[in-house]
């Protein structure tokens, strides 16, 4: 069931300059690029939009930011449903990787009309995010507060560290 949600061109843009890695960018352009992002509908309920100030960059991990895998959860709404990207950092025993992940948030705690609308608009988002590989859906903090559930979406038991911390 589609809900007629728009993408704005905004959070198309986000999505598109977290999935390049610019191999040649400078140190100021690396502190911008962002970690992790939260996405939202908007008050009218018509379009997927930024959360305002729900962001991670990653210049602010080692200065505002400690663990950004932390942090990002941290950020999550306890009683509303957000979409989420995040750029997680994982080595497993041959190589270091670095990958997308699309997160649906919907903690049980959120309002049964809002569940639906995020439900029911996740594929307009999820259409614009062309070459996402991994995507979680999220009920709850309990579903998140092992780094270890991340990095089972990512590739199981391989995976020996998730943002440097081992498992």
């Amino acid at each position: 069931m589609a809900s007629g949600v728009k993408v704005t061109d905004e959070v198309i843009s986000v999505f598109n300059d977290m999935k390049v890695r610019k191999a040649q960018a400078n140190e100021d352009e690396k502190r911008k690029r962002k970690k992790a992002i939260l996405f939202c509908l908007s008050k009218d309920l018509k379009n997927i939009v930024l959360d305002e100030g729900k962001e991670i960059l990653l210049g602010d991990i080692g200065n505002t930011v400690k663990d950004p895998y932390e942090d990002f959860v941290k950020m999550l709404p306890p009683n509303d449903c957000r979409y989420a990207l995040y750029d997680a950092t994982y080595e497993t025993k041959e190589t270091k990787k670095e990958d997308l992940v699309f997160i649906f948030w919907a903690p049980e705690s959120a309002p049964l009309k809002s569940k639906m609308i995020y439900a029911s608009s996740k594929d307009a988002i999820k259409r614009k995010f062309e070459g996402i590989k991994h995507e979680w859906q999220v009920n709850g903090l309990e579903d998140l507060k092992e780094r270890r559930t991340l990095a089972e979406k990512l590739g199981g038991s391989a995976i020996v560290t998730l943002e440097g911390t081992p498992l």
